[in-house]
C-alpha cells in the first residue's frame, strides 16, 4: 500500500510503499477514503522538539480519518464489512484506575495511532475494534475524516455549561473555529473569537455567527461595550497556546469565571497566577475528547444542524500531500482533506 512515512529524523514526510497491516483477533483493517491534515502532523513534518521527543522514526503518521471496513479479526462482534467508519485515536491501556473507571480518556498509557503508532496516512489502517466509531449516513466521509479535532473543539467547548453566556475564544485555527460554533450551537449568548490572522479570522465569521476580533487592532474592551456586556466573559476556550491570549483573556473574564485550556503553550510559560487567583477564575486543562462521550454528542451536533464543513478550505489527492502541507504550515487555510481513494504516484 501507498503510505506516508516520517522516514528520516529530518523536517518531511515521504511517500514509501509499505505492506498491508496485519490485524489481530481484536483488530479490523480499515480502508482509508479521506484524512484530515492537523497540526500535530506539522510539528512531526517540521521535526521539531516535540517530534523529537516523542515520534519513532520510521513511522506512518496521520490520526484523522474515514473509511471503510474491509477486514475483522476473528474475536470482533457488532461490526460489519463494509460499515463506514472513523475512529478514537487513542489507544488506551487496561490496568490504571482511570481506565478501570471507564475515565479512558484519562488513562496514563495512552499511545497515538500516527504519533507513537502506526498511523491513518495510508491506503489500509489496523485499529483496535474497540476504538472503531461507526458514521451515519448523514456524516460524508470528508466530514467523518475530521471528527478527531471536532472533538477536541467539543470536548472542551462542552466543559461548562454555555446556554445563555458569553464566551470567549483565542486562537481561530481550526479547532478554535469549530469550537466556537458548538458554542454557539448549545446555546451561548455571544461567541467572540481572536487572533491576529485576517485570514483565519474571516473564516470563522464564515462558519459561525460569531464576532472575530484582531487583537493586533480592536480592542477588547471596545468588543465588550459595542455588544453591551456589563462585567465580562463567562466562559474562556483557549486554543491558541500563545501567553498573551490567555494574560488578555484572564484580563477580560467576570469574577469567577471559567476557561477551558486546549492550546499548548511552547516551553514554559510566566503566569501571574495572583490575578487568577484574586478574580476565583477555575481553569481545565482539555486532552482529546472523553472516550466515547464526545464522539456521541458531535454525531448528535452534527446530525442536529451543527454545520462545520466551511472549516474545510482545501481538499486535494493524497499523492499531493506536499501541496497540503505546505498550504498548512502557510497558516492561510482552515482544514485541509486528503482523499486516499486513488493514490498515485507524486
Amino acid at each position: 500500500m501507498k503510505a506516508l512515512e516520517k522516514s528520516r529524523p529530518e523536517p518531511g514526510l515521504w511517500q514509501v510503499t509499505a505492506p498491508v497491516p496485519v490485524i489481530g483477533p481484536d483488530d479490523v483493517l480499515i480502508r482509508v477514503h479521506k484524512t484530515g491534515i492537523c497540526g500535530t502532523d506539522i510539528h512531526i513534518w517540521n521535526w521539531d522538539d516535540w517530534a523529537q521527543r516523542t515520534v519513532p522514526v520510521p513511522l506512518i503518521t496521520g490520526h484523522e480519518f474515514a473509511g471503510e471496513i474491509v477486514a475483522l479479526g476473528r474475536n470482533v462482534t457488532g461490526l460489519q464489512i463494509g460499515q463506514r467508519c472513523s475512529g478514537e485515536g487513542h489507544l488506551i491501556g487496561r490496568d490504571s484506575r482511570q481506565s478501570r473507571a471507564g475515565k479512558f480518556h484519562l488513562d496514563p498509557a495512552t499511545r497515538g495511532i500516527g504519533v507513537n503508532e502506526q498511523g491513518a496516512f495510508a491506503e489500509y489502517l489496523r485499529l483496535p475494534a474497540f476504538n472503531v466509531v461507526l458514521l451515519p449516513d448523514a456524516i460524508d466521509d470528508e466530514i467523518g475524516a475530521i471528527l478527531d479535532p471536532l472533538g477536541n473543539a467539543v470536548h472542551t467547548a462542552l466543559s461548562f455549561d454555555l446556554v445563555g453566556e458569553d464566551v470567549l475564544v483565542t486562537g481561530a485555527g481550526p479547532i478554535g473555529i469549530m469550537a466556537a460554533a458548538v458554542a454557539r450551537h448549545v446555546g451561548a449568548r455571544h461567541v467572540v473569537i481572536t487572533d491576529v490572522n485576517p485570514m483565519r479570522l474571516d473564516l470563522a465569521a464564515k462558519v459561525a455567527d460569531l464576532v472575530p476580533v484582531n487583537v493586533a487592532v480592536e480592542d477588547l474592551g471596545d468588543v465588550k461595550s459595542r455588544l453591551k456586556m456589563r462585567e465580562g466573559f463567562d466562559v474562556g476556550l483557549e486554543m491558541s497556546g500563545n501567553q498573551q491570549a490567555l494574560d488578555q483573556m484572564v484580563d477580560n473574564l467576570v469574577m469567577g469565571g471559567r476557561i477551558a485550556l486546549l492550546g499548548i503553550p511552547p516551553g514554559k510559560s510566566l503566569v501571574d497566577w495572583s490575578r487568577i487567583v484574586f478574580k476565583a477564575i477555575t481553569i481545565k486543562g482539555v486532552y482529546g475528547r472523553e472516550i466515547f462521550e464526545t464522539w456521541y454528542k458531535m454525531i448528535a451536533m452534527l446530525e442536529n444542524g451543527l454545520n462545520i464543513r466551511p472549516v474545510i478550505t482545501h481538499r486535494m489527492a493524497a499523492a499531493d500531500f506536499a501541496t497540503g502541507f505546505e498550504i498548512m504550515r502557510s497558516g492561510n487555510s482552515g482544514k485541509i482533506v486528503l482523499d486516499w481513494r486513488e493514490v498515485a504516484d507524486p
